[in-house]
């Protein structure tokens, strides 16, 4: 399965979500809007077809960071670039 929606393309605010399903509910995609916006995120946050709300970050979500390790790896799938 392709990308299904991409929130913030344009990169108005943050990195753009790339969301691989177009099974998500509402409070996920607030939290991943919130996501995108922190300043450590490089590139763009790719949204799995298992996503849901988790506890401070979307599970199913493979956050790239820049410069930056978030500590709650069992729970993200984290690229350093």
């Amino acid at each position: 399965m392709g990308i299904q929606k991409i929130l913030n393309a344009r990169a108005d605010y943050g990195v753009p979500v790339k969301i691989y399903t177009n099974d998500i509910d509402e409070e996920s995609m607030t939290q991943l809007r919130k996501m995108a916006q922190l300043q450590f995120i490089h590139s763009h946050i790719a949204v799995m077809p298992d996503v849901h709300l988790g506890k401070g970050a979307t599970v199913g979500s493979v956050i790239p960071t820049k410069n930056a390790i978030i500590p709650a790896q069992s729970v993200w799938i984290l690229v350093v670039a």
